[in-house]
């Protein structure tokens, strides 16, 4: 008889464990490193022999001189971004768009948090990453990643707590840590960001001169060296306003890091809208071109270029005086076979016949929407991107005239960057979204391209100020701002091309507390005097939804899936994407519901420990679907 230990595993309900995952990782490249021994508390674990690893490194391994950046609370930066938190996230139907289909995200909480819970569920998934992270202007509250101190005592030091209960501080000049905290802030969640990269993701972050330095050494650090791929120039504003003392700042960065410079295809730079539109044209296989003239003024003299072509009616024709040929023939025959070339009747073009006369055709070449663009340049032109100004007027439109945001990010500047590297299918990701301006740059990015695009978006829900115009038009936190932008942008995309059908949904979700009661994680053995206690170990203001998508984040499953719930001999039966998991929150659940959910074979199932009226029902279970889905891995909370 097999034991319930070996057919199912006990959900883990916590985000990753960044230090488990960093040994695992160590252990695959050197195994004799990793052994067991006791730590500081005398507890017997498993850990990197740093003598043993230091053998194999021979000469490689550095003494106290080296080149470094660092600064104070550097440590606790990566101990906080490798400490895993009993977080969860927790779905908000009625906030939502389009909840059954959509696969866009709307995350509400605080980022370094979120940035944790997805590790499992978004790992190596993200194409592009855009942040415009927080200036250190050094008047800003910034969040201190710190959750260990008592909170009376934190409050009396640093004398600010968020709505949601996370811990602040006003970041002054004077203070003597004007760099450092803010150093950590980013270094935590940058560490996080990597992981959720593509091995050809890159990501763009917006900063200006008060912190470029840092950031270029905090991304040399995280990302390497060898993937730093650009730093952007981007004329944000005009020269306007009261005259400075020396100059007017008129221009902010972008930084580019790819997660591995050798995977990334070659960017291109954006075609503008204008420009877009001129191509109209489908081929055969549904791709978007124009026609591109094939002779045009030139005085050079290359025969090559000047030859005679053949014409659909058999006329021969070849450039006037001053004109040549684009291609040289062998390249233009090779077009030709390719389906390149397209004629066209004309009484006015450059061509002439064989007689010298006038010629009856033009000739053009297709040139295919996706070849259009060139290398990017690092100093972006102004008429390829708008400044703060058109941003935030662009919010203020979509609000009716109500300025609900200040220093807005242009849609066209973020658009600009996912254009140069997003293609069909790939995530956008933004974790400090602020007023969604990524959201609305996605749905354009996917009209001008005509590709899928998904996005996940993350944001603190910030309290509004009362005195502000968002406040009084009813919006009390940046959380609503953003979820209403989304929805006013997609109206107005909708409007403007009825003919499309595009994703412009969004799931919403809030990070919240664990869903299970703190007994859920005390390290103790199963035995029958704890069962009355485990059988109510989910907290009772949840319910089955926050469940599943709780279960989803342990299992490490996208949360923009479809799913559906099927009542079977009266319980409640959910199926998240056809069988990739299902699960049954109920109490006592019957041995007909069991063997129907096996008999679907589903990859993973998810029960609760309420479910089992005792250990033999539990085994029980295990036979089951050792018998009819011996492949299913099941888990209980």
């Amino acid at each position: 008889m097999i034991t319930e230990e070996i057919m199912m595993e006990k959900a883990r309900m916590k985000s990753i464990d960044g230090f488990k995952t960093n040994i695992q990782k160590i252990e695959e490249l050197f195994p004799s490193c990793v052994k067991e021994g006791r730590n500081e508390s005398g507890e017997i674990i498993r850990g990197i022999d740093m003598e043993a690893l230091s053998l194999l490194l021979g000469d490689h391994v550095l003494g106290d001189e080296k080149y470094e950046f660092t600064w104070v609370g550097k440590k606790e930066a990566v101990i906080e971004a490798n400490t895993p938190i009993s977080k969860t996230l927790r779905p908000i139907v009625a906030d939502s768009s389009e909840w059954d289909t959509t696969q866009n995200l709307y995350i509400e909480g605080e980022n370094l948090e979120v940035l944790k819970v997805l590790q499992a569920s978004y790992l190596n998934a993200v194409k592009v990453i855009y942040i415009d992270p927080p200036y250190n202007t050094g008047n800003d509250f910034i969040y201190l990643d710190k959750f260990d101190t008592d909170a009376d005592e934190y409050e009396k030091e640093l004398g600010a707590v968020d709505d949601s209960g996370n811990r602040m501080f006003r970041n002054l000049d004077t203070g003597g840590r004007f760099h450092s905290l803010w150093c950590s802030m980013i270094y935590e969640r940058l560490l996080l960001a990597r992981n959720l990269l593509i091995s050809d993701g890159v990501i763009f972050i917006s900063i200006d001169d008060n912190e470029q330095e840092n950031m270029k050494k905090i991304c040399d650090e995280i990302f390497g060296e060898r993937n730093f791929i650009n730093c952007f120039i981007w004329n944000c504003s005009t020269a306007g306003g009261i005259r400075p003392k020396f100059a007017s700042k008129t221009h902010e960065y972008i930084y580019c890091y790819a997660k591995d410079k050798t995977q990334v295809s070659t960017f291109y730079a954006p075609l503008s809208g204008d420009a877009i539109k001129t191509y109209q044209q489908k081929d055969e296989k549904g791709q978007i071109y124009r026609d591109k003239d094939f002779v045009f003024k030139n005085k050079s003299s290359n025969e090559n270029q000047k030859y005679e072509i053949e014409c659909p009616d058999g006329e021969k024709v070849h450039p006037k005086d001053g004109y040549i040929y684009r291609y040289v023939r062998e390249r233009f025959e090779q077009a030709l076979q390719e389906g390149m070339v397209t004629f066209k009747r004309t009484t006015t073009g450059p061509l002439l016949d064989s007689s010298g006369n006038q010629a009856h055709w033009n000739i053009y070449i297709k040139k295919y929407l996706g070849n259009a663009m060139g290398a990017p340049s690092t100093l972006i032109p102004k008429e390829q991107m708008s400044i703060y100004n058109v941003g935030t007027q662009c919010v203020q439109d979509l609000f009716d005239g109500v300025r609900v945001f200040e220093n807005v990010k242009p849609v066209n500047v973020i658009q600009y960057f996912i254009n140069m590297i997003a293609q069909d299918g790939d995530t956008v990701m933004d974790f400090f979204s602020g007023s969604a301006t990524t959201a609305q740059a996605v749905m354009q990015t996917e009209i001008d391209k005509n590709i899928h695009l998904k996005y996940i978006l993350v944001q603190v829900p910030d309290k509004c100020e009362e005195t502000s115009e968002a406040f009084k038009a009813g919006y009390t936190t940046i959380c609503e701002i953003g979820k209403e932008r989304i929805r006013r942008a997609s109206e107005k995309i909708k409007g403007d091309h009825p003919e499309i059908q595009y994703d412009f949904g969004f799931r919403v979700f809030a990070l919240d507390d664990s869903n299970m009661k703190d007994v859920y994680y005390s390290p103790v053995e199963y035995s029958q005097d704890l069962l009355a206690m485990l059988e109510e170990n989910v907290k009772s203001d949840r319910n089955d939804l926050d469940l599943l998508f709780g279960c989803l984040l342990d299992w490490g499953q996208p949360l923009s899936l479809p799913y559906s719930t099927e009542c079977i001999d009266g319980y409640a039966v959910h199926d998240y994407n056809h069988g990739e998991l299902m699960a049954c929150f109920q109490k006592d659940i019957s041995e007909s519901v069991i063997r129907e959910i096996a008999q679907k074979r589903p990859k993973r199932v998810v029960l609760r420990d309420s479910s089992f009226a005792g250990s033999p029902a539990k085994i029980n279970v295990g036979e089951i679907f050792k018998l009819l889905s011996p492949n299913t891995e099941i888990k209980v909370i």
